[in-house]
């Protein structure tokens, strides 16, 4: 076997491994700190948290299917009384999530974004951390059976069958425009920071680290402190838009079903939960299995 007898090799040697056993405990300390990061009472994990959301979801799934029954059957004031009553627990179940997935996110930004308590299917369609607001509207319209703009023409000449209202119909045409614009523009937000990850910073950095691991490691510590704060700069703009998305997500909903009566919120409601446990359920059983292709 050849061995080396030249000092400096061996020293460059070391000083590599030593640089890259750091690499490996840093990325170790994070993994660790991602894999505990805490929400509420800083004992349990948002994952934990979201699959108590998802029972809670489909229990107000069932209380909404049988006050919307009931109502059919007998409506009369107390039944009235009941589907309002269940609407307003549905909305705060909304605005419990969206309170701990805040908190969630000024913790740790980039283990919210990886989302590892959804599925391989739900993870595909994510924006921003969750469902693209327009997607809203794309479900109120199926759920009323109605096509987008080409159908507002028709509704306001009186040639519609739709169970929407003028006024409603135009509400609601006036928020989609709104969503359309404002998620435009942090979709574009967005894009532009992840231009960032090649910024003349990130290159200066990456190389200078090279650098070191390839002739000595007195230094090497000192520029992971700076890639640690140009890092945590990006992450506090990713923070930033996330949020905004989410405050985004929750206020159209909210307004959608202020628009709407009682009984086509709960329709509306309905049918968001059914395709969101649903969904939920069909990536479990359909794509997370697919793991170990390829291994």
């Amino acid at each position: 076997m050849f061995t080396s007898n030249n000092p400096s090799s061996t020293i460059n040697l070391q000083c590599e491994a030593k640089a890259l056993a750091l690499i490996k405990s840093l990325l170790l300390q994070k993994w660790i700190h991602n894999k505990n990061v805490l929400v509420q009472d800083h004992t349990e994990s948002f994952g934990h948290f979201y699959e108590r959301w998802l029972v809670d979801e489909d229990r107000n799934l069932t209380d909404l299917r049988l006050a919307i029954t009931k109502l059919s059957q007998s409506n009369d004031e107390s039944t009235q009384l009941r589907l309002d009553q269940v609407i307003s627990r549905v909305m705060r179940h909304y605005e419990d999530y969206y309170r701990v997935k805040s908190a969630s996110i000024q913790r740790d930004v980039i283990y919210m974004l990886n989302a590892p308590w959804l599925t391989h299917l739900e993870y595909t369609f994510l924006w921003i951390g969750g469902w693209r607001v327009t997607t809203t509207f794309h479900l109120l319209y199926s759920v009323l059976g109605l096509q987008f703009e080409p159908r507002l023409a028709d509704f306001l000449q009186g040639s519609s069958s739709s169970n929407l209202t003028s006024t409603q119909l135009i509400r609601v045409d006036q928020l989609q425009r709104q969503a359309v614009r404002q998620e435009r523009e942090l979709s574009e937000a967005l894009a532009s920071l992840q231009e960032t990850i090649a910024d003349s910073s990130m290159v200066q950095l990456s190389h200078l680290a090279t650098q070191l691991l390839w002739e000595g490691c007195e230094r090497y510590e000192s520029v992971n402190e700076q890639v640690k704060l140009n890092l945590t700069i990006k992450e506090d703009k990713l923070k930033e838009l996330f949020l905004k998305a989410d405050e985004l997500r929750l206020r159209t909903v909210k307004t959608v079903v202020d628009i709407l009566s009682p009984i086509q919120a709960a329709h509306f409601l309905i049918a968001a939960a059914e395709l969101h446990l649903r969904l939920h359920e069909w990536g479990h059983y359909n794509y997370n299995h697919h793991d170990d292709i390829g291994n």
